[in-house]
């Protein structure tokens, strides 16, 4: 089965909630970046968590950039998402497996680091993007990206983010949710929240075990509390292309492009999101200085 992201209010409108399955679009990060199991759980848990940040507040052509910036080794994470569902990333250093932590479980925060920001740029078709940055408090990235919402939008959330990863590095199960307090939530309702989240397994293991993003909702307020709203599709999908690139390169200075004809006799462009590759020619190069001098 596909993808999909699930939204829905709760207790009749004072929390509204996402939970997703975003399984088959981790597991397409992991092929395209050849990721090992720390770079794997990291990249999967901010792929899933702009997935959902996306589709809180995101609307029309709306987009997203997240970026991740620790001390540790994995380097820089960087996720682009949109209000359609897609999301494409990377990550600096793919090649990352660390020893277990004390929980028996993948070592995020070793890998990520506990100094260092995370910052979320959105463009909604305005004149100017909106960014928003906030030093990261654990490295765990599910209570960073809680700690940015708090902090950066004002919105007291939760947020939880999960990755599955098996021992040749593949995935298996990854997805998460984000809960949002709306205004006018009562003290019983995040009581209750708050109890629930504690004794709340991993959402791989409750993935692993068959759950939907339904029933992690429905475990999570229980059914009659919950109304599902929409569902939609999620996917990892790169929109780049040799005609991108090439536009890209037009703005480059002349004399960089006439230095890959001299010296290169031609130029290949990599894609960081996927990492296609595409070759110009001295022909094509040329072409390309041509256009943006006629325009």
């Amino acid at each position: 089965m596909s993808d999909y992201l699930v939204k829905s209010l709760a207790y009749d409108g004072q929390l509204r909630a996402y939970a997703v399955d975003a399984t088959k679009t981790v597991r397409q990060a992991q092929e395209y970046h050849d990721t090992w199991s720390a770079a794997s759980a990291a990249l999967g848990r901010t792929l899933v968590a702009t997935l959902l940040l996306s589709e809180a507040s995101l609307k029309g052509e709306g987009k997203m950039t997240v970026k991740i910036n620790g001390d540790g080794p994995l380097g820089a994470i960087v996720v682009d998402g949109n209000a359609n569902g897609t999301v494409k990333g990377y990550v600096q250093h793919p090649h990352i497996h660390l020893p277990l932590n004390d929980k028996h479980k993948i070592d995020v925060k070793g890998a990520v680091g506990t100094t260092g920001f995370l910052s979320v740029t959105k463009d909604l078709g305005l004149k100017e993007p909106f960014t928003g940055q906030v030093p990261l408090v654990s490295g765990e990235l599910g209570e960073d990206f809680t700690y940015y919402l708090a902090k950066s939008e004002q919105i007291p959330s939760a947020v939880g983010l999960s990755v599955f990863v098996n021992d040749d590095n593949t995935i298996q199960t990854a997805g998460g949710f984000l809960i949002q307090v709306m205004p006018g939530a009562t003290d019983e309702v995040l009581t209750k929240l708050e109890e629930r989240l504690k004794d709340l397994p991993l959402v791989s293991e409750m993935m692993r075990e068959g759950l939907t993003p339904e029933d992690i909702l429905v475990k999570l307020f229980d059914e009659e509390n919950v109304e599902i709203l929409d569902k939609k599709p999620v996917a990892y999908e790169c929109d780049c292309s040799k005609d991108r690139f090439a536009k890209a390169m037009a703005s480059l200075p002349e004399a960089d492009i006439e230095e890959m004809i001299k010296e290169d006799h031609g130029a290949t462009a990599l894609c960081h999101f996927c990492n296609r590759k595409y070759h110009f020619s001295e022909a094509e190069l040329r072409e390309i200085v041509k256009n943006a001098k006629e325009k």
